[in-house]
């Protein structure tokens, strides 16, 4: 299965909603669109892959962070605590077991429980 991911982020607009690009092997590859802060969380049995595309994102953890410009990615390992912020539009390829909640061990307004399909 072939899929153009500038294509797919051409197709929502709005932010820290994630989107399904793809499945395999139990794995969601996910696309999101971030601006701004997300919520400190973490995630205690997945490891989260965050590939930047388009911008540029900061994973702030409790003893650091991670800076990320296009074409890199970092993976945050389960049980990290960790918060994405985008100073401006950032296209995000997320990589993770289909179980994974957007917002881990946080449940509140931006918890998604069921994804769509781009």
């Amino acid at each position: 299965m072939k899929v153009n991911v500038i294509q797919k982020f051409g197709r929502f607009d709005d932010y820290w909603h994630p989107r399904i690009a793809a499945e395999l092997n139990e794995t969601h590859v996910k696309l999101v669109k971030v601006k701004g802060e997300f919520v400190w969380h973490r995630h205690q049995g997945e490891d989260e892959l965050f590939w930047v595309v388009r911008g540029r994102l900061k994973i702030l953890l409790r003893d650091g962070e991670v800076s990320l410009e296009p074409g890199e990615f970092a993976v945050i390992p389960k049980g990290v605590e960790h918060c994405p912020i985008a100073d401006e539009e950032s296209w995000v390829v997320l990589i993770e077991p289909k179980t994974t909640l957007n917002t881990g061990n946080v449940i509140d307004h931006r918890t998604l429980r069921q994804l769509e399909w781009v």
